[in-house]
């Protein structure tokens, strides 16, 4: 197995699709809009077996201070091979001078998050207006 990074924006939405569902998170019914918001984020790393799409992160930005990681997706297939790890490292390389980078982790990843130089805040809480099931 040949995993290549690449910082890129264009996706398919079957690509998309498939990556998104197989972790099963409902904004991969939504193909279509995933293809749009790819290409509107400031920074997208993806991870690549062959031709296959097998995980990706996305942060936005405020330009100098703030970076705020929106997706960090594996397809379940590579856990444990280090992919989740080298995208997060990418994305900690690319805001080595930003001030701030955030992320909302959900409690069953709080351990990777750590692991990667995260903290888990004790006076703050995520919030969401949603109409995703996960």
């Amino acid at each position: 197995m040949n995993i290549e990074y690449k910082n890129m924006h264009d996706f398919t939405e079957k690509e998309l699709e498939r990556l998104f569902l197989s972790v099963e998170w409902s904004s991969g019914h939504f193909p279509e809009k995933l293809v749009i918001a790819m290409k509107n984020f400031k920074t997208v790393y993806s991870a690549w077996d062959g031709e296959k799409l097998i995980g990706m992160i996305c942060a936005m930005d405020d330009g100098i201070m703030n970076a705020y990681v929106h997706y960090l997706l594996v397809d379940p297939e590579y856990h444990g091979k280090t992919v989740g790890r080298t995208l997060v490292a990418k994305i900690k390389e690319h805001y080595s001078e930003y001030l701030r980078i955030a992320v909302i982790a959900y409690d069953e990843e709080l351990n990777f998050y750590k692991e990667c130089g995260f903290e888990k805040s004790n006076d703050a809480s995520p919030m969401f207006i949603t109409s995703l099931w996960t």
